[in-house]
């Protein structure tokens, strides 16, 4: 039996080191791809469209995402049609991020696959992990959230400004604070 790389760690959910030649080969693409992104002409629409279309897993029809941009992979990042993301968007893609259609994502919103080991030993030596991300359909990421490894929020769903999401959020609900809670039903 042959020993997975750690490229297949790292799609399997399992802990491997980003130091991988192959990885870092990826996430220095994903670097240059980005830092052109974020020295274009945010007037010059088709080049930033063609742009975060090579860079992104799936960049939606309508899709608009304004610089800056940084994303570990990108090829992870699926971002849906008519979706918008406003300045300073932070994609930690170790593993997937699906955002649906017709999201708004305000000012500075991190989202973050990754997961370091709380033990000492394996995160001095560099080894990581991840879980997916999912943002239903219209659903409103506020100001300066930031969404933790693992969650899913419901379709139709608003998150307040600053708030973190550390576990999933059911559709149609507004949630607030750190960690986030459901406040209200829509």
């Amino acid at each position: 039996m042959t020993e997975k790389s750690m490229r297949e760690r790292m799609a399997a959910g399992e802990s491997y080191r980003p130091d991988d030649p192959d990885l870092d080969a990826d996430m220095r693409r994903a670097r240059s791809r980005s830092f052109r992104i974020n020295q274009t002409d945010p007037a010059d629409v088709d080049t930033l469209r063609e742009l975060f279309t090579e860079l992104l897993g799936e960049y939606g029809e309508g899709a608009d995402i304004r610089p800056p941009f940084q994303c570990d992979y990108g090829h992870h990042t699926r971002f849906g049609a008519r979706s918008f993301a406003n300045f300073g968007l932070v994609v930690l893609d170790v593993a997937p991020v699906t955002v649906g259609e017709d999201v708004q994502i305000g000012p500075n919103v991190q989202l973050l696959t990754a997961i370091h080991p709380l033990e000492s030993g394996p995160r001095r030596d560099k080894w990581e992990s991840a879980a997916p991300i999912t943002i239903g359909d219209n659903v409103w990421l506020g100001g300066g959230v930031i969404v933790l490894p693992g969650v899913t929020i419901g379709a139709d769903t608003v998150v307040g400004a600053g708030s973190v999401v550390t576990r999933d959020l059911p559709a149609g609900v507004v949630a607030i604070g750190s960690p986030a809670r459901v406040v209200r039903e829509l």
